[in-house]
């Protein structure tokens, strides 16, 4: 019985593995220039489906990339100086400095690509914050945001992840697969603190439609971990018999609007 029940384990230790879902967070999506920005690496073990927000363990870092991306196009490589905020080997999450030095919307690109036993996990996680000499009259015309950056697969917001968040105002994200919007997938909205319910949420929960477009409304301020799982069994190469990827988005929701203050000040 011993040796069945280790050699279920096993069997199941790839699958497991490949559950677990990264992304990245900021401790704020709204900072002023010239201000420090702390950009967290974080893992999830989402094999209930992906039905929380709740940390599990931490990521490996040697095969994973983590940058922010400047309004100039040119990335910073935050790994060199990264911390390790746990105590213990797979306790806690990784946690980058970045000063922004430059007004305007910055992205948080991480990337993952390895194998968990005969499985190949591509995985990319994405997030934003923006710098403005202004706190208090933030610009609204900002650019850049429903831009690629290539990931294998990835989420795009399509509204200013930023200043166009706010309660009862929808997070509207285009998936992109190989480069190409992708129909038929399942997105999550979870918000932090929340545990969807067994199944299809119809609440937190979306079919990207044939522009590969899904969209959910929050009712409050929160961070809301947007996630999207694409299995492909006939993948297969060198030590892999499949392949899954996963992409995953944050955004940071404010419980009061940003919306106004921003329309205000593009005008």
């Amino acid at each position: 019985m011993r040796n069945l029940i280790l050699a279920f384990t096993v069997a199941l230790a790839p699958l497991t593995a490949v559950a677990h879902d990264t992304w990245v967070e900021t401790n704020t999506a709204l900072v002023r220039q010239g201000d420090v920005v702390f950009v967290d690496l974080k893992l999830g073990n989402h094999g209930n489906d992906h039905r929380d927000f709740k940390l599990a363990s931490k990521i490996t870092l040697a095969p994973c990339q983590l940058s922010v991306i400047g309004p100039d196009g040119k990335a910073v490589d935050l790994k060199p100086g990264i911390v390790d905020t746990g105590y213990a080997p797979k306790e806690g999450y990784w946690s980058g400095r970045f000063v922004a030095k430059d007004a305007g919307l910055h992205v948080v690109s991480h990337t993952l690509n390895t194998l968990h036993g005969t499985t190949r996990a591509i995985k990319s996680g994405k997030t934003y914050f923006q710098a403005s000499r202004q706190l208090d009259a933030v610009p609204a015309d900002q650019t850049g945001f429903d831009k690629p950056l290539g990931h294998a697969m990835e989420l795009v917001p399509l509204a200013n992840p930023i200043t166009a968040m706010g309660p009862n105002e929808p997070i509207r994200v285009k998936l992109f697969y190989q480069s190409k919007p992708l129909a038929g997938a399942r997105v999550s909205f979870i918000p932090r603190g929340a545990t969807l319910t067994e199944g299809f949420d119809k609440d937190h929960e979306a079919m990207t439609d044939t522009e590969g477009v899904a969209a959910f409304i929050p009712k409050e301020g929160n961070v809301v971990l947007v996630v999207v799982h694409h299995p492909v069994a006939d993948q297969k190469g060198d030590g892999f018999e499949k392949t899954h990827y996963t992409a995953t988005l944050t955004i940071s929701v404010p419980q009061i609007s940003r919306i106004s203050a921003a329309e205000v000040t593009s005008k």
